[in-house]
């Protein structure tokens, strides 16, 4: 019943946002993913990485079945592409074969499975649909944010983060002295979270296919509500970020060209007009919240997992600063907000009690108090900046050692051995 309910309302948000996507002139998700079908996918990689993820529910030699008709069916298109002349300017050569696989797997599970068996191989074919629609809803909900919301924020960003000591600025400066090398390697740390998260996904949900059922709690749900609710606060708090307001990238909507030179001036903030094709996506970070999450689901992983999420997480929090994406407050939103996130799933899978409801309601009081005083008290923050800079770091980090106190609290604990009782001596 739970699963039937979140796919109905998923069903639902979809075709929603694929009707306020065509009222803006766009493609809506479901419209981008069925032409993945044939066209060129955006994005080859993620959906290999959405058929591993499905093929957990598989058996071994059903999943060496399931990749080679994947990379057989690519193997068609690209030769038929190659035959009929035509070159793939936008999108990735391959991919189509992996969605044909799900779509595949989605089809057997109907016509020719039963009972748990059928219910196993649909849930392990939603979760990959799901991932792949994940994109697809990201992408349109940010393009539907550059044409509804005509003004941003940034100034009133900008000036809270003088309270930080503008890290975007310090550290675009770093990333720049760097050169290629740098630069190359946190943009492919920037672009590949996706497939980061599902590898750590496939260790988590690895024992699926001898249990025949899902973990309680796992990445991907923590991964799919982030996307979910994070364009939500885009509508309410628009902000394009450093480069674009305050950079190059801005061109003549920007502000200023300051980025990564020169730090804003402390000034009255007001909000500014803006072009209708920058995503308004900063605030909250939710790249960082999405490395925040593969940090947190691979603190009981081994230790090579473990190494990853802490590069992952330290190399996107590099990225979203030296490529200019983000103020520093961004980020410090955006590890509150996932901490809230997954205290509330964690909450719900074990049931609500006087501790989860505590924790949840504290984050989201600190979410929302960090939104109101960037959008209220900037001047303050940036005139004070040893007083509230620290009041920041202190109110994100009260966030983050609740969780970890309350979640070991819930973690199972080992029972103590039971001792045998001491044999009488024998009388002699």
């Amino acid at each position: 019943m739970l699963w039937a309910t979140a796919g109905v309302t998923t069903l639902g948000f979809l075709v929603a946002l694929e009707i306020a996507a065509r009222h803006h002139g766009l493609l809506g998700p479901i419209t981008a993913q069925t032409r993945e079908v044939i066209f060129p996918p955006k994005s080859g990689f993620l959906l290999y990485a959405s058929m591993a993820l499905m093929m957990v529910v598989l058996t071994r030699r059903q999943r060496f079945i399931a990749a080679g008709t994947a990379i057989g069916i690519d193997v068609v298109f690209l030769s038929v592409r190659w035959v009929a002349g035509i070159k793939v300017t936008e999108g990735h050569p391959f991919g189509n074969g992996a969605l044909w696989v799900i779509l595949g797997c989605a089809v057997i599970a109907v016509t020719r499975r039963t009972g748990q068996e059928r219910v196993l191989l649909l849930k392990g074919v939603g979760l990959a649909l799901l991932l792949v629609a994940g994109r697809k809803t990201g992408d349109t909900w940010l393009l539907i944010t550059a044409k509804t919301r005509p003004t941003v924020l940034d100034p009133y960003v900008a000036t809270a983060d003088h309270a930080l000591g503008n890290p975007s600025w310090m550290v675009g400066r770093i990333v720049r002295a760097t050169g290629p090398i740098g630069a190359h390697v946190l943009d492919y740390v920037y672009v590949q979270l996706a497939v980061a998260a599902v590898v750590v996904a496939l260790y988590q949900l690895r024992n699926v296919a001898v249990e025949r059922r899902f973990p309680r709690h796992h990445l991907v749900r923590t991964f799919l509500t982030i996307g979910l609710l994070g364009p939500a606060i885009y509508m309410i708090f628009p902000v394009v970020g450093p480069i674009f307001a305050y950079g190059t990238d801005g061109g003549h909507w920007a502000a200023a060209d300051l980025w990564p030179e020169t730090a804003p001036p402390i000034t009255a903030p007001h909000s500014i007009p803006f072009d209708g094709i920058t995503p308004r996506n900063c605030m909250p970070s939710l790249h960082t919240a999405w490395a925040t999450a593969i940090f947190i689901h691979t603190r009981r992983a081994p230790r090579i997992l473990r190494f990853a999420g802490t590069f992952w997480l330290i190399a996107t929090l590099g990225a979203t600063l030296g490529f200019g994406y983000h103020y520093g407050v961004d980020l410090i939103a955006g590890v509150v907000f996932v901490v809230m996130i997954d205290a509330a799933l964690r909450s719900q899978e074990r049931g609500w009690d006087r501790a989860g409801i505590q924790l949840v309601g504290y984050s989201a009081t600190v979410f929302a108090a960090l939104l109101l005083s960037y959008r209220y008290l900037p001047l303050e923050m940036a005139r004070h900046p040893w007083v509230f800079g620290p009041l920041l770091i202190l109110a994100m980090a009260s966030v983050v050692y609740g969780y970890v106190r309350i979640t070991r609290l819930w973690e199972p604990k080992a029972a103590p051995a039971l001792q045998p009782e001491p044999q009488p001596e024998p009388v002699t």
